[in-house]
């Protein structure tokens, strides 16, 4: 076979190459002059200035991985020859294709030439080079504006063919493999072959799917789908006209052209078709996303929120297919942060006893200048195959305007796609004309047959244009005037398809007629029905929260202690590990002392008052699911909820063994990527989605909830105001002064207690069986200090909880807590008239009388310094300072904190903080204290002293000697014996 080797070099050294030799290698790498890598608008091409510089062509992921077409040598080439020679099933199929075609053919075709084979491999050069760069030939742009100089593999002359070469036949083979050369015709013409590959990879779709490691046919409809299509079309274009004329003034974000960074007429008629495709395929639920839903209607009356725009707003209903089934649809509500309802969606998505993935399926749809620049875009794709985060795929629609509100692409993006950060996941992407109306629904039902058969994402990107700019009043050629003057001559998805159709003779102009009338009357039928419509129901809320408490409800603070038989049983089950599992040494020695803990009662350590809180709801049928960086050890190793085997690498997980037949999946420890925005809107979605389950995100240091900051203002504490839709995440935040530095100290608590929406000036109705403010309140914010706290706030769950968790509170050595005070035993520590529960304000330990006149300083503080002012008031034998817990912060305990101030009526009444003036509690506390104080006649706002640290710009010193001066500082000015002058 040295003639077959001899061709491969002959092929090798034909191809032209820049210090390239292989040819294989540089069909993928080839340099490139610069190309405009975007459909253009205002600026059709770059200057020549601009363009002088190569480019280098990004090598497709494929192109790395063991095919035959990847091959990087002939030395390569020649080794799996002989591999086939010898066993022809030991390489792959598509080796063995070749190999039999071009050498087992050989000795039945004897004619066959080493000059044959070397032009045919020239031509399986060129049909790669089609499937790699296919999509760039594309037809795309509806406006026929895009300018891009095509990839030089896709030109017979870098093969060395000619225009003469066109009508000659070339040997291809029989091939077993399915595809558009895999007819029974071993010899083909060049112009045969080039004609079915621009047919199949560079029509009105582009498929872009050679970049995922180891199609295209005519698009045929039939009559009736043809109808269907026109009618769904129909819909679209008719009813935007009909708002039109009933809201002329309206801002409207509309459907013409592509019309809005959002949608495009034939979006619609595509996502219908895709629903039913779905339908057929399995799903029976699809949750939907839009950066910034344009919705039209609003409902009133019923709707006790504050309320959002109308196109913000969310709504779920059971749509019937085409084929006689039917989807549940809903629309999640999203502010106007572009892309930021995309992982609250997919972790929606994620919450289903749907074991194989094929029931519910996420769907988001994207704008072409948010896809490719915002960055929790690609955190939502991320997690798309991690194991506790990955939901089977999600369909992701791209609506290509091809402007981002006024930026051109060119200004917009790096890539020569909107999708190009899609190729890190290995989806698909099909780019799409969105003028060819078949072509947008055949790459929808794509989409859902590529989601349901492979599980993983997919993209469309749908190629159109907007006919107005970012609103129907909005001027758009201020700043693309040359897009736009192609515009308002261009004609309509309906209009192009209505004449497609009548061309063809597949409808007569009386079925168009027809289909308009009917639509027409349908909606002006609805218009005047709306009038008379009352909301019966508020249908903005799941089913799964009824039974919730709403703020009209009346509040009931629930018991949380627990069985003491029920506490030892689930405190031995989650401090043993088997006998053949070997943890690492220190991680034995630790369970062996929390085994010691339950079994005396003493010393209850802070992970082992979690894992109880954990344990005991899970025994009572709560699923419980932690995650976040470094949640299984704990970013201070002090959690091990996931246990490693030193020797096997095998994992155990304590909480998964409570009881017999234990129930799996009721528990969930993972480490996150290390993502905050795209991870915490996670979360958040799959916590809507079940009142039944603690969900708890828990960052690395406090201040990394800074990365998921649109997250908090706008899903978290105000989603349940906007949309009415409830949550009850848990968002652990460590926080503390310890000399660690600005970024490792506070998780800017003030933040939090800003966004809290409790009136300062008014104290509402605390009386137990009539208080209604934790209903009222978008979240609670706690800084607790006590283990026993900390088990009695995750076992009452019901609004967002913000927890500033501790660092050194871990294992502090006066920071410890009972057995008993766990427990529901009347008589026991932390039982009262109600029972054992979370203590929103913790009093001074030492036994004071009901009126102390003895006392005068009352120190009022919130988290650790609480023990640092104790043993410094010990130090001092300060006796006459007492000292003041408040664990919740808001909603503010008034009527405790009310109550307490009574006991001291002689007491300088002192806020005491570790956090800078300008940060921490102190804005929120001073005047909801001064509102209580007035209430009793205690004095003004000027007779609220601060201990703290001066006003500063950064959180934190980065300096332990000055860290350490300032804490020295602060105690000792809250222990002065004489009064602290405070603000002047």
């Amino acid at each position: 076979m040295a003639w077959f080797r001899l061709a491969v070099r002959r092929t090798l050294d034909r191809l032209p190459h820049h210090g390239i030799r292989n040819p294989f290698l540089r069909a993928s790498s080839s340099l490139l002059p610069s190309y405009v890598r975007s459909f253009l608008s205002s600026v059709l091409r770059l200057d020549k200035s601009e363009s002088a510089a190569p480019v280098p062509r990004a090598v497709p992921l494929s192109r790395l991985t063991d095919s035959f077409l990847n091959s990087t040598s002939n030395v390569y080439l020649e080794e799996l020859q002989r591999a086939w020679e010898a066993d022809p099933k030991s390489v792959d199929e598509s080796r063995d294709n070749f190999f039999r075609n071009f050498l087992g053919q050989s000795s039945t075709f004897p004619e066959i030439s080493g000059q044959t084979i070397q032009e045919s491999m020239e031509l399986l050069l060129l049909v790669r080079a089609y499937q790699v760069n296919g999509h760039m030939k594309a037809k795309l742009d509806p406006l026929g504006l895009e300018k891009r100089e095509l990839p030089e593999d896709l030109d017979l002359r870098y093969y060395g063919f000619t225009e003469a070469d066109l009508d000659r036949e070339f040997f291809i083979g029989v091939w077993r493999m399915s595809g558009i050369l895999s007819e029974n015709r071993p010899v083909q013409t060049l112009r045969e072959i080039l004609n079915k590959l621009e047919q199949a990879y560079c029509g009105t779709i582009g498929y872009e799917y050679m970049h995922i490691p180891g199609i295209g046919k005519p698009l045929e409809y039939s009559h009736d789908r043809r109808l269907v299509i026109l009618d769904r079309l129909s819909w679209s274009t008719l009813f935007e006209s009909f708002l039109a004329t009933k809201w002329t003034t309206a801002k409207r974000f509309g459907l013409e052209g592509a019309e809005t960074d959002h949608r495009e007429k034939t979006l619609i008629p595509g996502m219908k078709e895709m629903f039913d495709r779905a339908a057929d395929k399995g799903v029976e639920s699809i949750a939907m996303g839009i950066g910034d839903t344009k919705l039209v209607l609003e409902e009133e009356g019923l709707y006790t929120g504050t309320g959002d725009v109308k196109y913000h707003l969310g709504t779920s209903y059971d749509r019937p297919t085409r084929n006689g089934k039917r989807i549940h649809l809903s629309l999640v509500a999203n502010p106007s942060h572009l892309e930021a309802v995309d992982p609250v969606v997919v972790g929606e998505d994620f919450y289903s006893d749907d074991i194989e993935r094929i029931k519910n399926v996420g769907v988001l749809i994207h704008g072409d200048g948010s896809f490719a620049g915002q960055g929790v875009v690609y955190e939502t794709l991320h997690l798309s195959d991690l194991p506790n985060y990955t939901t089977g795929g999600t369909i992701h629609i791209v609506v290509n305007n091809q402007v981002a509100f006024t930026t051109d692409p060119k200004s917009g993006r790096s890539s020569q796609y909107c999708t190009d950060v899609a190729k890190a996941l290995n989806a698909p992407i099909f780019h799409v004309n969105g003028d060819g109306i078949e072509a947008v629904v055949h790459c929808c039902e794509l989409a859902v047959d590529w989601r349901q058969t492979f599980h993983s994402d997919v993209v469309v990107d749908l190629v159109c244009y907007r006919r107005y700019g970012h609103n129907e009043i909005d001027e758009p050629s201020f700043t693309q005037p040359k897009m736009y003057q192609v515009i308002r001559n261009h004609p309509s998805a309906h209009e192009i398809y209505k004449k497609k159709l009548i061309e063809s003779g597949d409808i007569s102009e009386e079925d168009i007629e027809r289909i308009h009338n009917e639509v027409n009357s349908i909606l002006n039928e609805e218009f005047v029905k709306s009038k008379d419509y009352v909301p019966k129901k508020r249908d903005w809320l799941s089913a799964y929260w009824t039974g919730f408490k709403s703020p009209k409800q009346i509040s009931r603070i629930r018991n949380t202690g627990v069985k003491p038989e029920i506490l030892k049983q689930v405190g031995k089950a989650i401090t043993y590990l088997p006998e053949n599992f070997k943890p690492h040494t220190k991680v034995k020695r630790i369970f062996e002392t929390r085994a010691q803990m339950i079994e005396t009662g003493e010393g209850i350590d802070w992970a082992l008052a979690e894992a109880l809180a954990f344990a005991t709801l899970i025994v009572e049928g709560n699923h419980v699911r932690l995650s976040g960086q470094d949640v299984e050890r704990g970013t201070f190793s002090h959690r091990h909820e996931v246990i490693h085997d030193q020797e096997t690498g095998e994992m155990y997980r304590p909480l998964d063994h409570l009881v017999m037949n234990h129930k799996e999946g009721m528990f969930t420890a993972s480490n996150s990527s290390l993502s905050e925005f795209g991870v915490v809107g996670f979360e958040l979605g799959y916590s809507m989605e079940n009142p039944n389950s603690l969900v708890l995100w828990g960052a690395q240091f406090g201040d990394f909830a800074n990365g998921a900051q649109v997250i908090f203002d706008q899903f978290l504490s105000s989603g349940e105001s906007k949309w009415l839709r409830q949550t009850g995440l848990v968002v652990l935040l460590p926080h503390g002064y310890e000399g660690q530095g600005p970024e490792h100290s506070s998780a800017r608590l003030e933040r939090f207690l800003q966004m809290s929406d409790d009136n300062p000036y008014v104290i509402p109705e605390m009386e137990p069986t009539l208080r209604k403010q934790i209903q009222e309140s978008n979240w609670q914010v706690v800084n607790v200090t006590t283990r026993a706290n900390y088990f009695h706030i995750h076992r009452e769950f019901r609004k967002p909880l913000i927890l500033m968790s501790p660092k050194n509170l871990l294992r502090h050595k006066d920071c410890k807590s009972h057995l008993s005070e766990f427990d529901d035993v009347k008589g026991h520590p932390g039982f009262d008239r109600q029972g054992t529960r979370f203590k929103r304000l913790i009093k001074d330990p030492n036994d004071h009388k009901e009126v102390e006149e003895g006392i005068n300083r009352l120190i009022l503080c919130s988290g650790k310094i609480y023990y640092d002012l104790d043993e410094e008031r010990k130090r001092k034998e300060r006796k006459d300072v007492a000292i003041y817990r408040i664990e919740q912060l808001s909603p503010f305990p008034f009527d405790l904190v009310q109550r307490e101030l009574k006991r001291y009526p002689n007491a300088e009444i002192v806020w005491c903080q570790e956090e800078p003036l300008n940060m921490g509690a102190y804005h929120y506390i001073t005047p909801r204290l001064y509102t209580v104080m007035r209430a009793i006649g205690r004095g003004s706002f000027e007779d609220i002293k601060y201990v703290g640290r001066a006003p500063s710009a950064a959180t934190a010193t980065g300096f332990f000697s000055v860290h350490e001066q300032e804490h020295a500082e602060l105690l000792r000015r809250a222990m002065q014996p004489e009064p602290i002058n405070f603000p002047f």
